[in-house]
Protein backbone atom coordinates (compact mmCIF):
# COMPACT_ATOMS: atom_id res chain seq x y z
CA UNK A 1 0.00 0.00 0.00
CA UNK A 2 1.04 3.21 -0.64
CA UNK A 3 0.32 6.66 1.10
CA UNK A 4 0.33 9.82 -0.62
CA UNK A 5 -0.72 13.01 1.31
CA UNK A 6 -1.77 15.65 -1.04
CA UNK A 7 -2.86 19.37 -0.34
CA UNK A 8 -2.31 23.44 -1.34
CA UNK A 9 -5.59 23.40 -3.09
CA UNK A 10 -7.35 26.69 -2.12
CA UNK A 11 -9.51 29.63 -4.09
CA UNK A 12 -7.63 31.76 -6.54
CA UNK A 13 -8.72 34.31 -8.88
CA UNK A 14 -8.10 33.85 -12.59
CA UNK A 15 -4.39 34.44 -13.80
CA UNK A 16 -3.42 33.69 -10.25
CA UNK A 17 -0.81 30.71 -9.31
CA UNK A 18 -0.68 27.52 -6.72
CA UNK A 19 1.63 25.17 -6.14
CA UNK A 20 0.39 21.26 -4.86
CA UNK A 21 2.45 19.07 -2.72
CA UNK A 22 2.41 15.11 -2.10
CA UNK A 23 3.89 13.61 0.30
CA UNK A 24 4.95 10.23 0.16
CA UNK A 25 7.88 7.49 1.71
CA UNK A 26 11.26 7.47 0.58
CA UNK A 27 11.18 4.66 -1.62
CA UNK A 28 7.80 5.80 -3.43
CA UNK A 29 9.87 7.90 -5.80
CA UNK A 30 12.17 5.14 -7.30
CA UNK A 31 9.95 2.71 -7.76
CA UNK A 32 6.81 5.06 -8.96
CA UNK A 33 5.57 6.90 -11.66
CA UNK A 34 4.60 10.05 -9.89
CA UNK A 35 1.80 11.85 -11.21
CA UNK A 36 -1.07 15.12 -10.79
CA UNK A 37 -4.74 14.15 -12.01
CA UNK A 38 -7.78 16.19 -11.82
CA UNK A 39 -11.86 15.67 -11.42
CA UNK A 40 -14.31 18.46 -11.99
CA UNK A 41 -17.60 17.80 -11.67
CA UNK A 42 -19.21 15.76 -13.81
CA UNK A 43 -15.95 14.78 -15.54
CA UNK A 44 -14.08 11.92 -15.67
CA UNK A 45 -10.27 12.29 -14.34
CA UNK A 46 -7.96 12.78 -16.42
CA UNK A 47 -3.97 13.01 -16.08
CA UNK A 48 -2.35 16.77 -15.90
CA UNK A 49 1.35 15.88 -15.77
CA UNK A 50 3.32 12.98 -14.21
CA UNK A 51 6.91 12.55 -13.43
CA UNK A 52 8.92 8.84 -14.24
CA UNK A 53 11.17 7.51 -12.04
CA UNK A 54 14.05 8.64 -14.55
CA UNK A 55 12.53 12.43 -14.08
CA UNK A 56 11.29 12.58 -17.57
CA UNK A 57 7.83 14.24 -17.67
CA UNK A 58 4.47 14.45 -19.53
CA UNK A 59 2.13 17.02 -19.44
CA UNK A 60 -1.43 17.39 -21.05
CA UNK A 61 -1.78 19.47 -24.01
CA UNK A 62 -4.06 22.49 -20.92
CA UNK A 63 -0.98 22.51 -19.11
CA UNK A 64 1.99 22.97 -21.53
CA UNK A 65 3.41 25.84 -20.82
CA UNK A 66 1.09 26.70 -17.66
CA UNK A 67 1.55 23.94 -15.33
CA UNK A 68 5.36 21.79 -14.10
CA UNK A 69 5.97 19.00 -12.22
CA UNK A 70 8.55 18.27 -9.82
CA UNK A 71 9.90 16.49 -7.13
CA UNK A 72 12.65 16.84 -4.13
CA UNK A 73 13.69 13.28 -3.09
CA UNK A 74 14.94 15.14 0.01
CA UNK A 75 11.64 16.14 1.47
CA UNK A 76 9.73 13.27 -0.26
CA UNK A 77 7.29 15.52 -2.47
CA UNK A 78 6.40 15.82 -4.85
CA UNK A 79 4.50 19.63 -6.62
CA UNK A 80 2.53 21.03 -8.98
CA UNK A 81 3.37 24.39 -9.90
CA UNK A 82 0.24 26.27 -12.20
CA UNK A 83 0.37 29.21 -13.14
CA UNK A 84 -1.87 31.61 -15.17
CA UNK A 85 -4.98 29.75 -13.67
CA UNK A 86 -8.60 29.61 -15.99
CA UNK A 87 -11.65 29.02 -14.47
CA UNK A 88 -11.63 25.54 -16.45
CA UNK A 89 -8.74 25.06 -14.42
CA UNK A 90 -11.14 24.10 -11.30
CA UNK A 91 -11.65 20.32 -9.77
CA UNK A 92 -10.19 18.11 -7.13
CA UNK A 93 -6.37 17.77 -7.59
CA UNK A 94 -5.58 14.26 -6.91
CA UNK A 95 -1.73 12.84 -6.39
CA UNK A 96 -1.03 9.63 -8.29
CA UNK A 97 1.68 7.01 -7.72
CA UNK A 98 1.67 3.95 -10.53
CA UNK A 99 3.52 1.42 -11.42
CA UNK A 100 3.04 -1.22 -14.03
CA UNK A 101 4.21 -4.79 -13.14
CA UNK A 102 5.62 -6.98 -16.30
CA UNK A 103 5.33 -10.63 -15.53
CA UNK A 104 5.11 -13.32 -19.00
CA UNK A 105 1.60 -13.62 -19.11
CA UNK A 106 0.33 -10.22 -17.65
CA UNK A 107 1.08 -6.77 -18.07
CA UNK A 108 -0.76 -4.68 -15.12
CA UNK A 109 -1.19 -1.44 -13.78
CA UNK A 110 -1.34 -0.64 -10.05
CA UNK A 111 -2.28 3.11 -8.97
CA UNK A 112 -2.58 4.83 -5.58
CA UNK A 113 -4.20 7.89 -5.16
CA UNK A 114 -4.21 11.29 -2.60
CA UNK A 115 -6.97 12.14 -0.77
CA UNK A 116 -7.47 14.91 -3.33
CA UNK A 117 -7.25 18.65 -2.83
CA UNK A 118 -9.89 21.31 -4.27
CA UNK A 119 -8.55 23.93 -6.69
CA UNK A 120 -11.37 26.83 -7.51
CA UNK A 121 -10.77 29.84 -9.99
CA UNK A 122 -13.18 32.30 -9.18
CA UNK A 123 -13.32 36.05 -9.30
Amino acid sequence: QVQLVDSGGDLVQPGGSLRLSCTAARHVFSVYTMGWYRQAPGKERELVANMTTGGSTKYADFAKGRFTISRDSAKNTLYLQMNNLKFEDTAVYYCNAQIVVVTANTERTYDFWGQGTQVTVSS
